[in-house]
């Protein structure tokens, strides 16, 4: 029986978990009762746009059959902008929560923090072809028997 080796690349793993997370901080509150839909006109379709734009151009890259809508290696800018779009949001409250004693930031915001963080390294780590990968291999039993380890060629199975 051959051993299957599957390797999973970490940079499009790592971007394209990054963008799930971006995508489902949207859903909750960034700031006190206030969800990231609610609290952006525009720019919640375009953080949705980027993410899905970077997971596809991602999950590309390792490999995954996706629809020809992003270019090979196109993963880079979108999640920077998705990033920068954040950190200009965590800075610079939208006006449905600026006033004294507005509502303070909330779960949401920092999971997008990480989420455009992780998509920004996945991106970088692929683009600058950085080999880092998981390899997923069963693991092999050790013997008990000193003479039928001698007899067995290294890589076999019992």
């Amino acid at each position: 029986m051959s051993a299957v080796e599957r390797r999973i690349p970490l940079g499009p793993l790592v971007g394209t978990v990054g963008a799930v997370m971006l995508v489902v901080s949207l859903f909750l509150e960034w700031w006190e009762g206030i969800t990231g839909f609610t609290a952006f006109e525009a720019l919640d379709l375009v953080l949705l746009a980027l993410a899905v734009v970077t997971a596809l151009a991602l999950l590309a890259e390792a490999g995954v059959r996706v629809p020809a809508l992003v270019p090979a290696g196109g993963a880079l800018a979108p999640a920077l902008l998705a990033l920068v779009i954040v950190l200009v949001q965590l800075v610079n409250d939208p006006p449905i929560v600026v006033g004294d004693g507005g509502p303070g930031q909330d779960t949401g915001i920092w999971l997008a923090v990480a989420g455009s963080v992780l998509m920004s390294v996945g991106a970088l780590v692929t683009a600058s072809r950085i080999s880092l990968a998981v390899d997923v291999r069963r693991r092999e039993t050790a013997t008990r028997d000193p003479a039928e380890a001698e007899t067995r060629r290294p890589g076999e199975g019992p």
